[in-house]
């Protein structure tokens, strides 16, 4: 079995420690349960749990209970800041573009793909400099790159983006799209928050 690396290997203990860090240090504010953050970040509920334990003793994350539901959340730790600035580096790229997106309306489906979402994934190689992220759909486009753009921007990525409708996606009869769906992709997820 190949054992996944965090993209900022070896500053974090884990995959799950860093994808439930920057879900939550990512987005000031956001309270959300063991549940949500485990289909979230893709990992076991039990194991994201012990994650939790671990975070809430160093004191980087809090909890509180409603009934049976445990709800966490990020603390004003003096670390808190710096390792967001951190997991913005690495882990960043998702939550600002999938906020950016989410009200263009005209996107069936997005994606990053590319170098970033291959080491997200867990595949070795350098850091991503750039990221690739494919629209699924018939929004806007000059709506859709300038958000990408400026979502971007502060965290000093370049981006590509590459718009494909869904037959075009479906069918993947060009080279750039067999050659995204064979590779390492990221599913955005633009559901409305409230939901």
């Amino acid at each position: 079995m190949t054992r996944v690396r965090p993209i900022l290997a070896p500053i974090l203990r884990n995959e799950t420690q860093a994808r439930l860090l920057a879900a939550l240090l990512l987005r000031p504010g956001r309270e959300a349960s063991i549940a949500e953050l485990a289909r979230e970040v893709g990992a076991d509920a039990g194991n994201l749990q012990k994650e939790a334990v671990r975070l809430i003793e160093a004191d980087i994350l809090a909890d509180r209970r409603i009934g049976r539901t445990r709800l966490l959340r990020a603390t004003d730790s003096p670390l808190a800041k710096p390792l967001a600035d951190l997991l913005q580096l690495g882990y960043g790229p998702k939550p600002v573009i999938e906020d950016a997106l989410r009200a263009i309306p005209g996107i069936e489906a997005a994606y990053i793909g590319g170098s970033w979402a291959a080491r997200y994934l867990g595949v070795n190689g350098p850091f991503p400099r750039d990221i690739d992220v494919i629209i699924i759909g018939t929004p806007n486009r000059d709506d859709v790159s300038e958000a990408v753009v400026s979502a971007l921007r502060p965290l000093g990525r370049d981006s590509q983006v590459i718009f494909r409708s869904r037959t075009a996606w479906e069918d993947a009869d060009d080279a750039f799209t067999r050659t995204a769906k064979a590779s390492p992709l990221v599913e955005l997820d633009l559901r409305d928050e409230a939901s």
